[in-house]
């Protein structure tokens, strides 16, 4: 279960929480059967709690939500893509540690 912080994004709220956020914007794309995934999710609740308000975390069930899978060409997870102005920033495949993935971040803060 995602920290209370880290949005559950789906089609319907894709639009207003991450494209037309202010803050940047991590999505973690995952799925309950994937090991890596439930390795990075504590590590995303940890950074969406240091950085609440600063960026706006949320995850993408890739079973559910294919379309916004698809629509990214996600073809692997976890596979985490960074937001800024509605734009893709960087993507970032595979488990990360949570000093790396506050690097990525920290590019995007100003």
């Amino acid at each position: 279960m995602a920290a209370l912080n880290v949005l559950q994004i789906t089609e319907a709220n894709f639009s207003s929480e991450v494209l037309k956020a202010e803050a940047p914007v991590l999505l973690d794309f995952w799925a309950e059967w994937c090991g890596p995934c439930k390795a990075v999710a504590p590590v995303i609740d940890e950074l969406a709690s240091e950085l609440d308000g600063r960026v706006k975390f949320g995850k993408v069930n890739v079973d559910d939500q294919g379309a916004l899978a698809s629509q990214f060409g996600i073809r692997a997870i976890p596979t985490i893509l960074i937001f800024k102005g509605g734009q893709v920033m960087e993507q970032v495949m595979g488990v990360r540690s949570k000093r790396d993935l506050k690097t990525n971040l920290e590019r995007y803060l100003a």
